[in-house]
């Protein structure tokens, strides 16, 4: 039902589009922040929904303009986590396109169905529901923003942490073609070819292929196949009507991407406890012998941005969107031969979004009102096969949670002197979930929809449908106060949810006997069992943003404090199922947490004309610092609940985060070359709320240096980039399956001195691992 709705309004986009062919957003700027800084430049950002000048915005915002991603050789999203502070962005355990996102201790680690998002992810305005298919490639980027705390007033639920807007370019009014070559260590090999062209006065065309391909740092020494390679097609098209100045712009934008690359196999962190297989000695090879599903990622959507000019003092947006995505992967999580814990997957998203924006700006008023809405459907489909004394036992489960957002919104901003501004905004939504879940064993063999041959077994699991229907009002209220034109301080308060759902991997037959009846597993048991709540924070403010020596310093300091209430604690777990041993999802809001923290981005001009005359050597840095702790976190022992917060930690929140570059820029000819090298850290990581001492990281610092010489009017530009110079070798996230002490989570030990395993015999305990060193030249002309 819900999929043939979201067809139907597909299609009806896709007529709409047929008849007006038309779409885009007012134009923007972003310049390179070391020639920003040199220049005087504004740098213009839209982190309220319209265009302003960083240092008049009261968020704290970290703005990469293409330009200077380009210098730095960022290659996708995640390089953007190690020089923002408080941020990180990380792929997904086993696959190269999947998104973990964290910023100020709030994320998303499980990406199934029926979790959401802590940070929302925005491409070209449009919001992407699901991590699948969102580390998104880094070409013909206009710029990247990073709004960290919660943005719920204008960007709705989900942005609790804060958000990350991906913008695009938008085409020229004169013809042009450019083409980027890159080949690098481990057989890399991309290529970026991009054209458009104006038809007419008011119209333009244009659009992007990418290949972008690498062979892998490791191999599965089972089954031969490349670990942690890359194999990627990537395109998108644009068609564009008025703009630049006229009263109509219109934009129509399309993207498709595909990745066959083969599937992330983890390295086991201790040996095999049944086979003795030893621990491997390059931490990128991989022994996992699953390989169905053939792993396969395809994500492609259709997006149409028009923005009409009213009158002088008011504009009307329209930001209609469809996206689509699917993702098949084998999941070895043991990593062994065996069929220990494998889990074959699948996850099918689809979704159709649109937004209405009526913009103000007359003199000390300005601001916005709007409406937005989201219909997206989220199937999530796995087996579970476990070595049992019960050959080819599978689970198989097959979970849709869809969900139907309607939100109203406002934001305004009044100048009460030229010094003073007050901002006050607020968010209201509704916001329904739905769930049809369905569990059921195999025996003989996997599950009909992977390929296999298994029979059904015994009465389904669970066999759940239900709703939720969540309401949120998000209010924001910020004041700025600037004693110069060059000076901001201001202070904040701000709401944010993050939405209640369905966890897909519950067990309604081991729901409890909730009312009492002797009848156990009745649907609105199973309901409250499956179910949990949203969760929201409360967040203050206070920064100070300045521009000073006639822009030989800029910087950005913030310190924060939130009230993080009903934490969602999603898990996977060893559980018991009808007698059986399997894998079940455990959620609940279990958790209290405070998060109070400072943050500080520069970029400092030391010395112009330094060696040579029109020379400059700036210094850029960022460093975070965040205190976050649970206050409550309860946890069922022994069917008694209790307080474990002392012995929790906030997962995928380092306390000290920071990056310091050194950018030098001397002419040569009458071209000019860039020289750069960042130091980037991160201070100890734990990889789940429960510490764990195999896969969780220590501190590291990374070292990254790029020389890059363009020619005279940017024709042709050549670059010599490396990644991780010291080759530091740092684990990003993992999978456990060992027993623990109930109360303080820590490794219950075997005779053998190794973790005892909770699922499976051979002890699941598996790292995924950083990139190692890189290092790659790229070649851009353009004509």
């Amino acid at each position: 039902m819900k999929s043939t709705k979201i067809s139907m309004i597909r299609a009806a986009l896709l007529a709409s589009i047929a008849v007006s062919g038309v779409a885009v957003t007012a134009p923007v700027m972003a310049q390179d922040e070391a020639a920003s800084a040199e220049s005087g430049d504004e740098i213009i950002v839209t982190a309220r929904r319209r265009e302003e000048n960083l240092l008049d915005v009261p968020i704290a915002v970290s703005a990469f303009s293409g330009e200077a991603l380009e210098l730095r050789g960022a290659l996708d999203l995640t390089d953007i986590g190690n020089i923002t502070p408080n941020t990180t962005l990380e792929t997904s355990r086993g696959s190269n396109s999947t998104l973990s996102a964290f910023i100020r201790g709030i994320g998303q680690q499980d990406p199934v169905s029926g979790f959401e998002p802590g940070v929302g992810i925005y491409l070209d305005d449009v919001y992407l529901n699901r991590p699948q298919a969102a580390v998104l490639d880094i070409y013909e980027v206009e710029r990247i923003e990073v709004l960290r705390g919660p943005q719920g007033t204008l960007y709705g639920r989900n942005t609790i942490g804060g958000a990350v807007k991906y913008v695009t370019k938008r085409l020229p009014q004169e013809f042009a073609l450019s083409a980027r070559a890159t080949v690098g260590t481990y057989d890399q090999a991309d290529g970026v070819l991009t054209v458009s062209a104006p038809i007419g006065d008011i119209v333009r065309v244009g659009g992007s292929v990418a290949r972008l391909s690498r062979g892998g740092f490791g191999d599965n020494l089972t089954t031969g196949l490349e670990n942690y390679n890359k194999d990627v097609w990537a395109a998108r098209g644009t068609l564009e009507l008025g703009g630049y100045g006229a009263p109509v712009s219109v934009r129509i934008s399309g993207d498709y991407s595909r990745d066959k690359s083969d599937p992330r196999g983890g390295h086991r962190i201790i040996p095999g406890l049944l086979s003795g297989a030893p621990v491997l000695d390059n931490v990128f090879d991989t022994r996992g012998g699953l390989v169905d599903p053939k792993q396969d990622i395809e994500a492609y959507g259709l997006a149409m941005n028009i923005s009409v000019d009213l009158s002088d003092t008011l504009t009307l947006r329209s930001i209609s969107a469809w996206r689509k995505d699917d993702t098949l992967t084998p999941i070895d999580f043991d990593a062994l031969p065996a069929a220990d814990v494998d889990v074959p997957g699948g996850y099918f998203n689809e979704q159709v979004s649109q937004e209405v924006q009526l913009l103000v700006d007359a003199g000390p008023f300005s601001g916005m009102v709007g409406a937005y809405y989201l219909d997206a459907t989220a199937d999530t489909l796995f087996d579970v096969r476990l070595f049992t004394t019960l050959s080819g036992l599978t689970a198989f489960t097959n979970a849709a949670v869809d969900t139907e957002t309607y939100a109203v919104f406002g934001d305004f901003t009044y100048d009460l002197s030229d010094q003073l501004s007050l901002s006050v905004g607020g968010r209201y939504t509704w916001d329904k979930r739905t769930a049809n879940i369905l569990r059921q064993n195999y025996l003989g063999g996997g599950s009909p929809f992977f390929g296999g041959a298994g029979v059904a077994f015994g009465a389904a699991s669970t066999n759940f449908s239900g709703q939720r229907d969540f309401k949120k009002f998000t209010p924001r209220v910020s004041l700025s106060f600037k004693p110069t034109p060059d000076d901001n301080i201001y202070a904040s308060f701000s709401q944010g949810f993050k939405g209640g759902g369905f966890d897909p991997r519950g067990v309604g037959a081991n729901a409890p006997d909730l009312n009492g009846n002797g009848i156990r597993g009745e649907n609105d048991e199973v309901a409250a069992f499956l179910s949990f709540r949203p969760e929201s924070v409360d967040s203050y403010e206070v920064g100070y943003k300045g521009n000073a020596f006639d822009g030989g310093l800029t910087f950005a300091l913030a310190g924060f404090y939130a009230d993080y209430t009903d934490v969602q604690i999603p898990g996977s777990v060893a559980c018991i199922v009808s007698g059986l041993p399997s894998f079940c999802g455990v959620t609940s809001n279990a958790g209290k947490a405070t998060f109070k923290g400072v943050e500080l981005e520069f970029n400092a001009r030391l010395g112009e004309s330094v060696a040579n005359d029109g020379d400059r050597l700036n210094l850029l840095g960022a460093v975070g610092y965040i205190d976050a702790k649970f206050d409550q976190y309860i946890s069922n022992i022994a069917s008694v609940p209790t307080d474990v917060a002392a012995f929790r930690d906030v997962q995928n929140t380092p306390s000290w985060t920071a990056s310091a570059t050194l950018a030098y820029m001397t002419p040569v000819g009458a071209g000019r070359l860039n020289v750069g090298t960042t130091v980037s850290y991160r201070s100890s990581t734990t990889q789940f709320e429960i510490p764990n001492p195999y896969i969780d990281q220590s501190g590291y610092a990374l070292v990254d240096a790029s020389l890059v010489y363009t020619a005279p009017d940017d024709r042709w530009s050549i670059g010599l980039y490396g990644k991780n110079l010291f080759d530091k070798e740092y684990k990003t996230s993992g999978y456990s399956f060992i027993a623990g002490n109930a109360t303080t989570g820590a490794p219950i030990l075997g005779g053998n001195g190794l973790p005892v395993a909770s699922l499976g015999r051979e002890g699941t305990l598996t790292a995924f691992y950083g990139n190692p060193r890189q290092v790659f030249l790229t070649a851009g002309v353009k004509f």
